[in-house]
């Protein structure tokens, strides 16, 4: 069995390997990737393109801009004139949120009374809409303050002392509330499947192809081994690739790295179970390259929609959150940012990876049924 199970493994090391620009594809392509998708998938909302419409044109009301412009979120782009340029800057995108001050801004406020801020922003994209609604509260909120209490002082004396409520925040795990720390992890987990998932989907299906079938049949191989010799080198490369990527995303990106490594190579290999699974399930049923690629990509776009990479799964809906279940990504993104951000160990991701080791098994068990050694 071992003779037999080590010449599978030499085959599809060579078969691989043979053409030296799969190597860039296998360790290359990943990188490549990461270095993309780390830049690219990245929810911070900063220098917002802003334009100004002031017709008060006073004291005030050159503040309240700059308390904007100095916020380090608001970019002041330009100044309106009138009021057809309002809607002409939000046509052609020239701005994400136009601050729009009225007449008589500064007597209504040192008169004591309400004075409204018009704060109109881009809705097409619904989540940079809300951040910079709530952006534009804090900053009005805390002006309004202040003009408030300069007032009292003002009439009461400077020896009127009013009780204040401070603020002590603190986020836990991602201090500076980096986008970048919450997405890389994520994107490891995403490059790890589609790399592995592409490889093995290929595996069975191009022996059909190529015409080496007719070979492995007449040889006294069993599925089982025919099997491991298909999922374990592209286990190992996988392997590989957690390696590089992990290293890129700490150094280069500098992801924290928090928790146990060992604990994260043992949650990969039972995420590699399933990911190996489902690509050799594909190739089984597959009977051309191109049919396992598409096959392949059917499975992976809703897998990565449906894991919580991006969109929260509490707000999907119900049935859909059920669905969720049975997708194997969903319980590794847990673990490699429950390792990297938060540090956590076994006692608190054992439900992941439990998960994962019956997903693998259950998914790895089908695999070998549905392998026949023959041409059908």
């Amino acid at each position: 069995m071992f003779e037999r199970l080590r010449q599978m493994l030499r085959k599809e090391f060579i078969q691989v390997f043979r053409d030296p620009r799969m190597k860039g594809v296998v360790f290359g392509m990943p990188l490549i990737q990461l270095f993309i998708l780390g830049y690219a998938v990245n929810m911070d909302v900063k220098h917002i393109a802003t334009a100004v419409y002031d017709l008060d044109q006073s004291v005030l009301s050159r503040e309240l801009i700059a308390r904007f412009a100095n916020s380090g979120y608001f970019q002041i782009k330009r100044y309106l004139a009138r009021d057809a340029e309002t809607r002409e800057v939000m046509d052609h995108g020239r701005a994400q949120a136009i601050l729009q001050i009225n007449p008589g801004f500064e007597r209504d406020i040192l008169a004591g009374k309400t004075s409204p801020l018009l704060v109109l922003v881009d809705g097409t994209d619904s989540n940079t809409a809300a951040v910079v609604l709530s952006y534009s509260l804090k900053i009005a909120g805390q002006f309004a303050q202040d003009k408030l209490l300069s007032r009292m002082i003002r009439q009461q004396g400077p020896a009127l002392k009013l009780g204040q409520v401070e603020v002590q925040s603190r986020a836990w795990f991602n201090q500076n509330l980096e986008s970048r720390n919450f997405f890389v992890p994520g994107v490891i987990a995403l490059l790890i499947s589609l790399v592995t998932l592409m490889l093995t989907s290929m595996a069975i299906v191009r022996e059909k192809e190529i015409g080496t079938m007719e070979q492995i049949i007449v040889t006294p191989i069993r599925p089982v081994e025919f099997i491991l010799g298909k999922t374990v080198p592209f286990a190992l490369i996988g392997y590989v690739d957690v390696v590089l990527v992990i290293v890129v995303g700490t150094w280069w990106f500098e992801v924290p790295l928090r928790g146990n490594l060992g604990l994260l190579f043992g949650a990969t290999t039972l995420y590699l179970l399933t990911t190996l699974g489902v690509g050799l399930l594909i190739s089984t049923i597959s009977q051309t390259q191109q049919q396992a690629m598409m096959t392949t990509f059917f499975f992976f776009q809703p897998a990565m929609l449906l894991s919580g990479f991006v969109f929260p799964i509490a707000n999907m809906p119900r049935i859909v959150q059920w669905i969720t279940y049975v997708n194997p990504l969903r319980y590794f993104l847990v673990i490699i940012r429950g390792i990297f951000l938060k540090g956590v160990g076994f006692d608190i991701l054992w439900p992941q990876m439990l998960a994962l080791a019956i997903l693998g098994s259950i998914i790895m068990t089908l695999a070998t049924r549905r392998f026949r050694k023959t041409l059908a």
